[in-house]
């Protein structure tokens, strides 16, 4: 443990401050070994929304330009939209101050590229916030994948479905601005998948060598909506609303992903699938204390509950069965990488492993505008 707590800075209060803020307060109450924080710098350009936040999320500072908070804090925290990502992480990193930035790492694999490298030639750990790899039960599948309990591994399948903007008359936001997010379903919640997909079995079936994939947006422009609520004007969509990929990794094993913002039904279904030559295992976020797994020789799967004391992270929080939440999985995250600050040891995700990720975005991207199955570069 540090003698004085880490300061932490924080970019952005809405969705993922809030997130990671909630993350930070609950760490002394179950994670007791965690490092010691101060909730330090909280960084927005709206100065009377910052200072309710700040007040709410428990910072004593905030900061309206990144590179004050910069010279004030021991770690920061880039939780802003994408296009926002590299330069205040690269700068931090220059610094030798830690970096956890939200995901995908940058709207493009050029910039991608470089915030990779800076953190190669940085000597503080940097990592970027794959929230699902620290799901008790996707731990739990990966020690599996890992034991060899489902064999050679042939297939695996990943969706992430939300409905979110389903209707057309749904307002505009940054997320659909090519410039300011890179892509939309694809990046917002493919990255995800292909994160997830990578952790799980990549240690067994190597990298992705090629994909065929394809873009979709249903609504080509979306309103914008004043203070009032009132429609003032309309922008153009310039990302998918869906996609769909098919690839192959250097194993020969094959797989098949998409996500949609305009799945009418789905609220937050990530789900994964892995099918080897012994054995296969499904897993929901929207049922993540349960893992499904199928056993050569059983007659069906057995739904696995992982909440026992043995089981990730569960030893903090709860008697068995007593079950966990999309919340928690930023408590489990921010533990493990201010572990990894204090000791200086490298944290996974890294920079790199985003990287990878980004590959395998910009490889699905190069095919829907070719029309034809590409290697990635």
């Amino acid at each position: 443990m540090t003698d004085t707590p880490l300061r932490v800075g924080v970019l952005g209060y809405r969705f993922m401050g809030k997130a990671h803020s909630n993350a930070l307060a609950r760490l002394p109450m179950f994670f007791p070994d965690a490092p010691d924080v101060e909730r330090h710098t909280l960084v927005g350009r709206d100065e009377a929304a910052l200072a309710d936040a700040a007040d709410r999320f428990g910072f004593t500072h905030t900061a309206t330009d990144w590179a004050d908070a910069i010279d004030e804090v021991d770690v920061f925290y880039n939780l802003g939209p994408n296009h926002v990502h590299a330069e205040p992480s690269i700068a931090a990193l220059e610094a030798g101050v830690p970096v956890l930035c939200e995901k995908p790492l940058a709207p493009t694999l050029e910039t991608a590229a470089t915030m990779r490298d800076a953190a190669a030639a940085a000597e503080v750990p940097a990592g970027c916030a794959f929230n699902y790899r620290f799901v008790p039960a996707i731990r739990y599948a990966k020690s599996l994948i890992a034991d060899g309990e489902l064999g050679e591994i042939r297939q695996v399948r990943g969706r992430y479905l939300q409905d979110w903007l389903v209707d057309p008359d749904a307002p505009w936001a940054w997320r659909m601005d090519a410039d300011l997010a890179g892509s939309g379903a694809l990046g917002d919640l493919g990255a995800h998948t292909v994160d997830l997909l990578n952790f799980l079995v990549g240690d067994r079936v190597g990298g992705v060598e090629t994909v065929s994939g394809h873009l979709k947006t249903f609504v080509d422009e979306r309103p914008v909506l004043d203070d009032e609520g009132t429609v003032s004007e309309y922008r153009d969509v310039t990302v998918d609303d869906a996609y769909t990929a098919q690839i192959e990794y250097e194993s020969g094993a094959t797989g098949s992903l998409e996500a949609s913002r305009v799945a009418t039904g789905h609220k937050n279904d990530h789900t994964v699938e892995i099918h080897g030559t012994a054995g296969s295992l499904r897993f929901s976020l929207e049922r993540l204390n349960e893992l499904e797994l199928l056993r050569t020789g059983n007659r069906g799967y057995e739904t696995v509950l992982v909440t026992d004391e043995s089981d990730p992270y569960v030893d903090h929080w709860w008697p068995p069965g007593h079950v966990l939440g999309w919340e928690h999985t930023f408590v489990h995250e921010n533990y493990e990488f201010l572990s990894a600050v204090e000791s200086g040891e490298p944290f996974s995700p890294s920079f790199t492993e985003a990287y990878e990720v980004q590959r395998v975005l910009d490889a699905v991207e190069r095919s829907d505008e070719r029309g034809e199955r590409v290697s990635l570069d």
